[in-house]
């Protein structure tokens, strides 16, 4: 009986040092990411002050739209048609949540920023997607070995 109870402990334990460890490699990703926008835009510290809120709530709703949109997997081999149609219904309702919120967006920006400067952000948060992306790739290649 003690045998099982420490077995479930040391099960228990160990997926949630895991969660954490998953948490704190997204935190760690969200700074680096800060940290770059801020020196790609050379933020200065009145621009961030109203830039970070609005970025931070864009980033959180479009990863709510992101995970509505993959909540619900499903086998489409045995889907019916009726169901597959609504699926793509809230697909395009989806996508269409996420284009309005997308012009939102902007639009606040215009209000912080120059078109330039908005087009600025949007260069340098696709370099560092792009450099996350590569050493996202680098690590696995070199774990695989």
């Amino acid at each position: 009986m003690k045998n099982i109870l420490f077995m479930i402990l040391f099960l228990t334990a160990g997926f949630y040092a895991k969660a954490q460890d998953k948490d704190g490699h997204r935190e760690k990703i969200k700074a680096l990411k800060t940290a770059y926008i801020t020196e790609g835009l050379n933020l200065t510290a009145q621009e961030a002050q109203k830039f970070w809120p609005l970025y931070n709530e864009y980033v959180d709703k479009r990863r709510d739209l992101y995970r509505q949109e993959r909540a619900e997997v499903e086998n489409i081999e045995c889907i019916t048609e009726d169901r597959a149609n609504a699926k793509l219904d809230e697909y395009v309702s989806l996508e269409r949540e996420d284009y309005l919120l997308k012009k939102k967006y902007y639009n606040d920006l215009k209000q912080i920023f120059s078109a330039r400067r908005i087009m600025q952000l949007k260069k340098v948060e696709d370099e560092f997607n792009h450099k996350m992306m590569l050493e996202y790739r680098q690590r696995k290649d070199s774990n695989n070995k």
